[in-house]
């Protein structure tokens, strides 16, 4: 064989082996990558499952209390007497109840399918955060010296305005899913918001009950009713806004899968 011919088959053999080396060292980055991924993954579902625990099992306890004549953890006033179905219609009627349904709800979906997406699931996970994080910053600042619950009430307290707020929205820094948000997707998350306002205040006008005391148009009137809403709803403007700018900045640990719709990966201006 040529000198030349020799040369130019060793080359192809170094060119062979060095190509074969760098596919094993990207088929063996993109194992590490997918098990990592699946490893977040499995993290995340087993957070998103222990909140959806914690929130059924305060709901659970308060809707015990409420059948058997107990305390309503959300309420900063002496129950009186009242027919069950009353009981039932002012617990539903808190802000406090709905914003954990919706943490409940999902949260049951995050821990089955962690990458699920969709218009209206980005609404509904919008709601969940922007609710919750109210419902913790509320309770905190303004509710927690009114309401004095004891016994079963207070294991209901601690799920319902201080784990699920909170764990809630450390489960949404650590693993997202991300991205999940837009401004659109933010906008339509004020509807429900905005109608439990309507609501509160038809209802009260009917009934004469308010859910919160800072809300009551029988005690502080209806103008300082309105200015109360407004300072929370901007609250919620902002917290809303913030969420929406980390989504788009923040890393995750969790990513869309990369066969997502395109939805998933198409950013919101």
């Amino acid at each position: 064989m040529e000198p030349s011919s020799e040369a130019a088959s060793v080359t192809q053999g170094v060119s062979a082996g060095a190509a074969d080396a760098t596919v094993g060292q990207a088929a063996s980055r993109a194992s590490g990558t997918s098990a990592s991924g699946t490893s977040a993954a499995r993290a995340a579902r087993i957070w998103f499952g222990a909140i959806a625990v914690v929130v059924a099992v305060s709901l659970i306890i308060q809707l015990t209390l409420i059948f058997i004549g107990g305390q309503d953890v959300n309420s900063t006033t002496a129950v009186g007497a009242q027919t069950l179905g009353t009981r039932l219609v002012r617990l539903f009627s808190y802000f406090t109840i709905q914003s954990n349904l919706f943490v409940l709800g999902t949260s049951i979906v995050l821990a089955l399918n962690i990458q699920k997406d969709g218009p209206v699931w980005r609404v509904l996970r919008i709601d969940a955060m922007l609710g919750i994080i109210i419902t913790g910053l509320v309770y905190e600042t303004i509710l927690a010296p009114l309401v004095h619950p004891v016994g079963w009430a207070l294991a209901a307290t601690i799920g319902f305005h201080y784990i699920s707020p909170w764990a809630t929205l450390i489960g949404w820094l650590i693993f997202g899913p991300r991205p999940r948000m837009g401004w659109r997707f933010a906008l339509a998350a004020f509807i429900w918001p905005v109608l439990w306002i309507v609501y509160t205040f038809v209802h009260g006008a009917v009934t004469g009950w308010y859910p919160y005391p800072f809300l009551d148009v029988t005690t502080i009137g209806f103008a300082d009713s309105v200015r109360n809403c407004a300072v929370v709803l901007l609250i919620g403007v902002i917290i809303t806004i913030a969420l929406t700018l980390l989504d788009k900045r923040l890393p995750a640990l969790v990513h869309p899968a990369p066969d997502a719709p395109a939805l998933a990966h198409r950013p919101r201006a």
